[in-house]
């Protein structure tokens, strides 16, 4: 059994086998899960998040799904205090809680902990938003290195959400995120962690994703995607901009083609896990795993 007092971390790329290994861990523990994916907070938007399903949820419990309408906005900083939550009241019905999710901001604000600032402020985010789009991320970065150097040495200039979050900080607060770091200004979850993550050889992972993405669209993600237009929501789906609803809108404007649609979603799909996988394969503190059965075999040999 897992160590208690270090929480589990199951993660890794989409479509490599998380949820699966979660669900075979909860045949034999006592476990509910804490999700960490930030399209699965997002309410109505099913079969193309891969969100669990009925059968999935009734096996065991998940937290932090469906927690926000399409396009609203979900930070890291709520997700601590929301997996905090949920982690704490796991814990008093004496089960086992275990965080599953391919999304590094929120994995990483979990286990290193987030820069607190009192809200954002949307303007600021919008015009830095525009600014990356006219100079580019080079530019960018080079201002984020005369902000805050530490910062911008420990983000790639092509990582746009962090160079963007770092220099709003500043624009909102007036200092430096590694200021706002070092005098304790920044929220922590109250929980240890041990990351176990499934980072599957590319052919491999590239095969699943096919795979899954010809799935969904078997479950109706078409179908999802009308009925959501259907009922107003065809530009909160837009600016919730995920792989697979994006497509699918252009298909229904008739700017793409069917085939081009299917084909695109399995493209942006494996570019999305190509980033995730140079994401995990950086984080010193993960144990990597080629595959579900040997990451669930070092999680059934953790001491208790």
């Amino acid at each position: 059994m897992p160590d208690p007092r270090q929480i589990p971390i199951i993660c890794g790329p989409t479509a490599s086998g998380k949820t699966s290994l979660a669900l075979r861990l909860a045949q034999q523990l006592p476990i509910e899960i804490v999700s960490a994916d930030s399209r699965q907070v997002v309410k109505y938007l099913n079969i193309g998040t891969a969100k669990p399903t009925e059968e999935e949820q009734r096996t065991v419990a998940f937290h932090l799904l469906d927690l926000i309408e399409p396009g609203e906005r979900y930070s890291a900083f709520r997700f601590i205090e929301d997996a905090n939550t949920a982690i704490e009241g796991i814990l008093s019905r004496g089960h086992l809680p275990v965080v599953v999710g391919g999304t590094g901001l929120y994995l990483r604000a979990l286990t290193e902990g987030v820069v607190e600032i009192d809200a954002s402020d949307m303007a600021i985010r919008e015009h830095l938003e525009r600014e990356m789009a006219e100079v580019g991320p080079e530019a960018m970065h080079e201002r984020l290195k005369e902000i805050d150097p530490i910062e911008a040495s420990r983000v790639h200039a092509n990582n746009k959400v962090r160079v963007i979050r770092a220099l709003e900080i500043f624009y909102m607060t007036g200092k430096a995120k590694t200021q706002l770091t070092a005098t304790g200004t920044h929220r922590k979850s109250d929980y240890s962690y041990k990351t176990y993550c499934i980072v599957p050889q590319r052919e491999v992972l590239y095969d699943a994703i096919d795979s899954r993405v010809d799935k969904m669209i078997a479950m109706g993600l078409f179908a999802e995607t009308e009925q959501l237009i259907q009922r107003g929501w065809k530009e909160k789906i837009r600016l919730a901009n995920i792989i697979g609803y994006n497509e699918i809108l252009d298909f229904l404007d008739a700017k793409i083609s069917l085939s081009e649609a299917v084909s695109l979603i399995k493209q942006n799909s494996r570019r999305y896990a190509k980033r995730q996988m140079t994401w995990f394969r950086h984080q010193t503190k993960a144990t990597l795993y080629a595959d579900v059965d040997s990451a669930l075999k070092d999680l059934q040999c953790r001491p208790s």
